[in-house]
């Protein structure tokens, strides 16, 4: 199915938290606190759970059970406080999968809504766990513990879901990356082209 992307405002009611504190201030604690919380926690019970208890059913169900919550807070809370974005696919009647993204408006002032604080924490929390992720795959795949494999892929495919959501909701769709890519080449090549007659005009 063809993807098509659509941009709508996020809720207008959020526009008045940009004049509360500084940029550089972390506005939402609560938020931040759990954006990163039942990440890490996901990723500390699948270390240590083997030392803690000796049921594989009581660790598999509390490792889903924490990246499903992990994956329902940061696409639908965390995201639209930190950095003001939220993103979501649904289809259509003729079976056509809609990529949404909602981007908070910019304040009259035209600064940002989003503290540089929370989304360095937002982003590399976003990125970094699922590459850990990744990494126990491998190691999964590797040291044959095959019954860890699935709990492992599950926390790939729902902390990879997220941030492969939040990337295209924050760069837009292929089409503005490549009027971006062709907009950047052309400024550099009016750039180069400037120098060189100016070099050749000295």
């Amino acid at each position: 199915s063809n993807d098509d992307i659509e941009d709508v405002s996020l809720f207008d009611a959020d526009d008045d938290v940009s004049r509360r504190s500084k940029k550089s201030k972390i506005r939402h604690p609560v938020a931040s606190f759990f954006h990163l919380f039942f990440r890490v926690s996901a990723i500390v019970v699948y270390l240590l759970c083997e030392l803690l208890t000796s049921s594989f059913i009581a660790c598999m169900v509390t490792i889903i059970l924490l990246l499903s919550c992990d994956f329902w807070a940061v696409k639908n809370v965390t995201g639209r406080l930190m950095v003001g974005l939220r993103w979501w696919n649904q289809v259509d009647d003729d079976g056509r999968s809609h990529w949404v993204f909602e981007a908070r408006k910019v304040s009259a002032q035209g600064s940002k809504t989003s503290s540089e604080a929370e989304s360095r924490i937002f982003w590399l929390g976003l990125i970094t766990c699922p590459m850990i992720w990744v990494i126990f795959a491998f190691s999964a795949l590797f040291s044959f513990k095959v019954k860890w494999l699935a709990v492992v892929v599950m926390g790939v495919v729902l902390q990879g879901a997220n941030l492969y959501g939040y990337i295209r909701c924050k760069v837009g769709s292929r089409k503005n990356l490549t009027s971006m890519a062709t907009s950047y080449l052309g400024k550099q090549f009016l750039r180069q082209t400037v120098a060189k007659e100016d070099q050749t005009a000295s």
